[in-house]
């Protein structure tokens, strides 16, 4: 049983490699790195290396767990989840707006709650490996229920499945493709927490603007205090995210920022 995730751990460790060397060889248009951790936390000129090297620490790890039982590999592969769960959560409160990363541009939606839970399950499954009794490359000939639990669980808590199937259906990236009517999306914001969180202050239910951005839409309100009140609605995803922002009033600073549901 402690060998069971094994397996299921070096298959994302490729996996992330892949995405990321994929995501810096591509064509992608210019900034898009900026939106994607851990890219989205060192300087411009380091981004690429950042992905390059965040994937070579995968495949690395892979390796070691695939061929070795040397603990190096075992307590490396720990920290390495541990550590990801605190740059998922330094994003979500720097730059809400940007992805994690993970598999590189296929996970561009922002860092929802589901993402910070997969990597802290995936750091107790790393966890439990430790002191597995066999390399993975042994582990994968005798799979388990356990194995099979693990892996509907991380499919659960991984939006990069919703965002697989909509390019599947649309053939392009999220920003290039037609969004939700804007009822559709104002509908999904009135149902959010962050709406309810904020109805009160709003002067009006109806925006009096509304724009799109890439893959986010924005709807402008007035308050009370004849400030702008501005929601985002990221357009995809079967539940988005929405973030809030005061803007425009003299002296006005931004309201915390919520995520409806995880993204």
């Amino acid at each position: 049983m402690l060998a069971s995730q094994l397996p299921f751990l070096i298959v994302l460790l490729v996996l992330g490699t892949v995405a990321k060397a994929s995501t810096v060889v591509s064509g992608h248009e210019p900034g898009a790195l900026s939106r994607l951790g851990p890219a989205v936390l060192v300087p411009g000129r380091m981004q690429r290396p950042a992905l390059l090297a965040c994937g070579l620490v995968e495949v690395a790890l892979a390796a070691g767990l695939l061929l070795t039982t040397h603990p190096v590999f075992r307590w490396g592969t720990v920290a390495f989840f541990a550590m990801s769960t605190y740059v998922l959560l330094e994003l979500r409160r720097r730059r809400p707006d940007a992805g994690c990363g993970c598999f590189g541009e296929v996970s561009s939606a922002p860092v929802g709650m589901r993402s910070v839970i997969r990597t802290v399950v995936l750091t107790g499954f790393a966890l439990m490996s430790v002191w597995a009794p066999v390399p993975g490359l042994v582990a994968a000939t005798h799979p388990s229920w356990f194995m099979a639990a693990g892996v509907a669980l991380i499919a659960v808590l991984s939006p990069e499945l919703e965002e697989l199937l909509d390019r599947l259906r649309y053939r392009a990236p999220c920003e290039q493709r037609p969004g939700p009517a804007e009822s559709v999306t104002l509908a999904r914001l009135r149902s959010s927490g962050t709406w309810r969180a904020h109805r009160a202050e709003l002067a009006t239910t109806e925006p009096y603007d509304s724009w799109r951005e890439l893959c986010w839409r924005f709807f402008a309100f007035r308050n009370h205090d004849d400030d702008d009140v501005v929601f985002a609605v990221y357009l995809s995803g079967l539940r988005p995210a929405v973030r809030v922002a005061v803007v425009g009033g003299a002296g006005s600073e931004p309201l915390p920022e919520y995520t409806s549901v995880s993204a």
